[in-house]
């Protein structure tokens, strides 16, 4: 958890052309975090290696004042897009600089391939790249793991595909940081559908997903409200009014994800919510959540988090260790 004493320093370092899409999503998620006693739970500042007016993918310009020493003061350095020509080899050697010094690095999209270019993604490890550029990037890093089945790395370096993934990423991150009842609460705050674990899974293009008219999203928006009724395949097929073919394979086409394991994940966010900011035993809690009884609560937060109720609730009450200089 942070240090709530003062806010948390992000860096988000762009590179020409930039998406301003990810570049709003992060920016939009890190000012509006606020911990549990309502201070900013963050301070977010966009530099680059060439200060100056950026030209977007969108066909925004975008002017960045901050520059590389930025990073410098940076408890998170959140990189987006690929760095290359001039200022490329200054951006690598920044890079490693924060990692030394203990900084989390994070990428969204691109942003990937600048961390591999600087040496920062080791042998063997893991990167969740958007699946229309996974077979470049293996081809120029064969000896990491490309994932284009998540939509973000859950261990440093915090890799995400971007675009769609930029907010899950941050969601992910302030999770982390702050709790699950800081992260719910800001995806209140500015009307957020809820954030998508790293397994949900890069949706893929279907002739299905251009078909508005059949999104599920009303669907999803009831199961969040009714997480403490049994929701079924059938029940949730019925509340759709399609089968549960159907219902599933569209499931997975707009989220990526199953619907009962997506239900299972809505559960495990409400209880980790409800044990961070309540008193609530813990057999209330499975009930409230629909996760049943205590064992199966237990069960299920072990496997998301590695610590039992009882230790997760005493993780979230305990200081958090100083950040780094």
């Amino acid at each position: 958890m942070a240090d709530e004493t003062r806010p948390h320093r992000v860096a988000l370092l762009v590179s020409a052309p930039l998406s301003t899409f990810d570049m709003a999503a992060a920016t939009m998620a890190f000012t509006q975090a606020s911990t549990a006693d309502g201070r900013p739970a963050y301070e977010i500042e966009v530099c680059t290696a060439r200060p100056g007016t950026l030209a977007g993918y969108e066909g925004v310009e975008v002017v960045v004042r901050g520059g590389l020493d930025t990073l410098a003061e940076a408890d998170t350095v959140l990189v987006s897009g690929h760095a290359e020509g001039p200022g490329a080899d200054e951006t690598h050697a920044a890079l490693r600089a924060a990692a030394a010094r203990g900084a989390r690095l994070a990428s969204l999209c691109g942003g990937a391939v600048t961390l591999a270019e600087a040496g920062l993604l080791p042998h063997g490890s893991e990167a969740a790249v958007n699946w229309r550029f996974a077979d470049d990037f293996r081809r120029r890093f064969p000896d990491i793991r490309v994932r284009t089945d998540i939509l973000y790395t859950e261990t440093a370096p915090y890799i995400g595909s971007g675009h769609g993934g930029a907010a899950d990423l941050c969601f992910a991150l302030i999770r982390n940081d702050y709790g699950t009842a800081v992260a719910n609460d800001l995806g209140r705050r500015i009307i957020a559908a809820p954030a998508r674990h790293a397994s949900a899974g890069q949706p893929l293009p279907t002739a299905a997903q251009a078909r508005s008219a059949l999104s599920l999203a009303a669907t999803r928006a009831w199961a969040s409200a009714h997480l403490d009724e049994p929701l079924t395949l059938a029940a949730l097929a019925r509340h759709a009014r399609t089968s549960v073919r159907t219902l599933s394979r569209r499931w997975q086409e707009e989220t990526g994800s199953s619907p009962l394991r997506w239900v299972l994940q809505q559960r495990l966010n409400l209880a980790q919510e409800l044990l961070e900011s309540t008193d609530l035993t813990v057999e209330r809690i499975a009930r409230r959540t629909g996760l049943g009884s205590p064992d199966s609560l237990r069960h299920h937060l072990v496997a998301a988090t590695g610590l039992t109720p009882t230790g997760y609730r005493k993780r979230s009450a305990s200081p958090a260790p100083p950040l780094p200089a």
